[in-house]
């Protein structure tokens, strides 16, 4: 299997490409559209064809590049049923793998962070999302999120994988790319540990965070499946526009 993280700097968000020596084919797991051409140079220059691109869940500080890519590249667009989106080719449960030639991409229903956010295993890895973090999670106070289903969602479902297995995510803030279930099941300051639920339903609810700056264009937009809204006040294009440099993890 071919395993890449790259960087989105913008929104701080990792990508994910996955893909299957044998076939070929290949699958972006939360592409961002100001990367988009860099995540098709990547693919095509590892010899591989875009079959599927795959969300998390519907997101508050990016925009997918799910649309883009599939006029681009011809790929099918994958997302979580419960979200019931017209736009989705290929709905996701759990218990209901993903198979593309030699890759398997296990759907985990983890809500919390949203109310239909899933994370996605891969053998010895799992590509947590917005749930589980490096040392944190997601946030909880829009979108239906729910600081009870989250802690049940980390607690009763991730950390009940293989303490070996890789913790990926979806975001970073402090240049770290990767964890391990065994490492945030000791560490982790929101979840790790002993925390029990009412400890982190009262921190949740404590931390006071500011208004997402781009959620009320994101969420609308990602909700066709990589929509830019034409009324983004300019201070905010660069979430829509082509990035010129791009980190790659």
């Amino acid at each position: 299997m071919i395993f890449r993280q790259l960087f989105e700097p913008i929104s701080s968000t990792f990508t994910y490409l996955i893909g299957c020596e044998q076939s070929g084919k290949a699958v972006l797991i939360d592409p961002v559209l100001p990367a988009w051409e860099r995540d098709l140079a990547e693919i095509r220059g590892l010899g591989l064809d875009l079959a599927f691109t795959v969300d998390t869940h519907i997101h508050a500080d990016h925009i997918t590049s799910a649309r883009k890519l599939k006029q681009e590249a011809g790929s099918r667009i994958a997302h979580p049923a419960i979200d019931g989106l017209a736009c989705v080719d290929h709905p996701l449960e759990e218990g209901k793998p993903l198979v593309v030639d030699s890759i398997q991409i296990e759907p985990i229903f983890t809500p919390g962070h949203t109310d239909g956010h899933h994370a996605y295993r891969l053998g010895d890895r799992v590509l947590t999302g917005d749930a589980l973090l490096i040392d944190g999670c997601g946030r909880t106070d829009f979108q239906n999120g729910d600081a009870k289903a989250l802690y049940h969602s980390i607690r009763s479902k991730l950390f009940m994988l293989s303490d070996d297995t890789l913790v990926y995510p979806a975001h970073d803030y402090k240049q770290r790319r990767v964890s391990s279930i065994a490492q945030e099941k000791a560490r982790n300051p929101r979840l790790g540990g002993d925390r029990s639920l009412e400890d982190f339903v009262r921190l949740m609810g404590e931390l006071d965070l500011d208004y997402p700056k781009f959620i009320d264009y994101a969420v609308p937009g990602n909700r066709e499946c990589g929509v830019c809204p034409p009324d983004v006040p300019e201070k905010l294009e660069q979430y829509c526009d082509q990035i010129g440099d791009s980190l790659q993890g």
